[in-house]
Parts: structure tokens; C-alpha cells; sequence
């Protein structure tokens, strides 16, 4: 079920917008939960800031859910602390409830109703006036290219409008942090971007916070301002994507040359380098940084090789999610790049 919030929202310029004295939207510490002898969460730490894209990925049962469920007050953990929205978790579980939204893996909406009978019903279980729910009603059916589809029953709608439908509900309250659990399941292509394009103004224009789950890797890599990777309850691996991305071996730079002569002088300056005579390319291991570069670069200019092209190659994200899940990888954080 959708969970909804009359809290006002906070502002913001752009993504990741956040004064340095700002406290965090979301923090966390030790977060335990248990379920018999099976533990789901062993010890989560959490910092997320205001107005920022966070991106929990994990595979099946690594906890994603669980910890939504316990961030969002739905259950509570064995142990550990939390503060939403500067709210203690477990002393003021009703003032969480009031700042945050969530939607869930399926939509949660009435395929009996209309769509906009479906947001009406959430104004009145906000207790948001008549005259103020229509007009929250009317401007969300707007914004999420719903209008159309106000006087159809949600039965009708397709799998993309329904969700959109379903983050409708959510958006009635105003939250100030909103948590989408694998928000995009299901879709299709098409329908995935216009959904991003959706969280990406809300949080741009609205300035909340987005905590969202997925184990598409696209999409965390096109939305999210920070990542994390959660494996047996733990965070493994916390960064931005291009942070992530360069803790995993396989990185390199590719020169091309016009010749084989200018191949064989830069060869003797790059001896870890591998070398393809046929292509004329040289493949210079190196992790993408801005520093990695440079050197190469200097390198090239001191000896006055000239490279035809110059690209640089990064793992993917996909090779973040293999190489540190399902592995009891220990724990890797990154700082976030000045």
C-alpha cells in the first residue's frame, strides 16, 4: 500500500543540491533483523542527504526490501538506530511516517476505481480538504501525463500507467522522502525512462529524497547520485557510480595509432601495456581517474607520439554487481570525488 505524506517539501536547486551543514535526510547504524535463524540485515549503515538519488543494489534476499520495510516504519529491527527526516526511528515512528512515501514492487491502486478516484481516495485518507484534494488530484494527474486516463477505470491502463498512477498516490501528501522499491519492475523500456524522467524532476524541482532499490543496473546508473551495494545484510561496496565502477580490475586506455612505427614507440613507454599489431591499438591498464590520464598524456607529449584516437574504458556496473556480490566481499566505501 501506498504510504502517503502532508509533510511540505523541502527545496532544493539542482540533484545533490545540499549545504555542508545540512543533517542527512537519512541516516543509519547497526541496523539488525532477523527472521528465526536466518539474518537478513547484519549491522547497515546508512548516510544519505537531502535532495540526492540513493541506490540500494542487491540480489534476491540480499535485504532491499526488508530495509524499506524497516526505514518506512513497517517493521522493526532487532536492533540498531535510525533517524528519517531528523525523526528518531523508534521514538517518533508517527513524525517518519508523516515526512516519507513508498511505493512499493506492485502498484498498490483500485482497479475498480478511476485514476482520479484512486487519488481523491488517498486525499480523504490524508484528511486533505475537499477543495485542496482536487486540486492536489488534478495537478498530479498533470505533471505524470495522466489526464487522459482521470475518467478510466485503472483496470484498463497499461502496466507503465499504473505505476505511474500508484507513485501518484504516493506524491499526494507532498513527502519529503520517498522510497521506490523496485519501482520499474515489469516495464518496458519506454515506460522505465519516462518513470526516471519522472523521479529525476521531483527530485531536481521538489527537492526530495529519492531511496530507491532496483536490480536494473542501468537504472541506478542513470539515476542515482550515490550507490550502494548490499550482499547477506551488509554493505559491501558505497560510492557513485564512476567510484564504483573503478574498484573493479579490467579499466584501461586505448590509443590507436596511424602507423605501426608510432605503435612501437609508444609500446617501449607503456611496458604493462597489451598490444594489438593489427589493430594498431595499445591498451593501457588504468582505472579512469583523471590523474591515470594525465600521466598517460604527459607520457605521450615528453616522447612526442602522436595517437590517432584516445578513449577510455571503464568495468560497467554489472561487472560492480558480479564481482562484489555473492562473495562475502568485505567492506569497500568510497569517498565521493571533490
Amino acid at each position: 500500500m501506498a504510504t502517503t505524506s502532508t509533510a511540505p517539501t523541502t527545496s532544493s536547486t539542482a540533484t545533490g543540491a545540499v549545504g555542508a551543514a545540512a543533517a542527512p535526510a537519512i541516516s543509519a547504524r547497526g541496523l539488525r533483523k532477523s527472521y528465526g535463524d536466518k539474518i537478513v540485515l547484519n549491522g547497515l549503515d546508512l548516510t544519505i542527504s537531502e535532495g540526492t538519488v540513493f541506490a540500494l543494489l542487491g540480489p534476491n534476499g540480499a535485504g532491499k526490501t526488508t530495509t524499506v520495510e524497516i526505514l518506512s516504519t513497517l517493521i522493526e529491527p532487532d536492533g540498531g538506530q535510525a533517524r528519517i527526516a531528523g525523526h528518531d526511528l523508534a521514538e517518533r515512528p508517527g513524525d517518519v511516517r508523516g515526512a516519507i512515501g513508498v511505493t512499493g514492487q506492485f502498484a498498490a491502486v483500485d482497479g475498480l476505481l478511476t485514476a482520479e478516484e484512486n487519488l481523491l481516495l488517498m486525499a480523504d485518507l490524508r484528511h486533505l480538504p475537499r477543495r485542496e484534494g482536487r486540486r492536489r488530484a488534478a495537478e498530479l494527474l498533470e505533471r505524470l501525463e495522466l489526464t487522459e486516463a482521470a475518467r478510466k477505470p485503472v483496470s484498463t491502463l497499461s502496466g507503465g500507467m499504473r505505476r505511474k498512477l500508484d507513485l501518484a498516490m504516493t506524491l499526494v501528501g507532498d513527502p519529503r522522502i520517498i522510497f521506490l522499491d523496485e519501482p520499474t519492475t515489469g516495464l518496458d523500456p519506454r515506460s522505465r525512462r519516462t518513470l526516471w524522467e519522472i523521479i529525476r524532476d521531483l527530485v531536481v524541482s521538489d527537492g526530495v529524497t529519492v531511496f530507491l532499490t532496483t536490480q536494473y543496473l542501468e537504472e541506478a546508473d542513470q539515476l542515482a547520485d550515490r550507490i550502494a551495494v548490499l550482499d547477506r545484510g551488509r554493505i559491501v561496496a558505497e560510492g557513485t557510480a564512476e567510484e564504483l565502477k573503478r574498484l573493479i580490475p579490467g579499466g584501461h586506455i586505448r590509443l590507436r595509432f596511424a602507423d605501426p612505427a608510432e605503435l612501437d614507440n609508444a609500446a617501449r613507454h607503456f611496458g604493462t601495456a597489451a598490444r594489438d599489431a593489427e589493430e594498431l591499438v595499445l591498451r593501457i591498464p588504468g582505472d579512469g581517474s583523471i590523474p591515470t590520464l594525465r600521466a598517460v598524456l604527459d607520457v605521450l607529449d615528453d616522447a612526442a607520439i602522436r595517437a590517432e584516437s584516445l578513449t577510455v574504458h571503464t568495468p560497467d556496473l554489472d561487472d560492480v554487481f558480479l564481482a562484489l556480490t555473492g562473495s562475502g566481499t568485505p567492506n569497500t566505501s568510497v569517498e565521493t570525488a571533490r
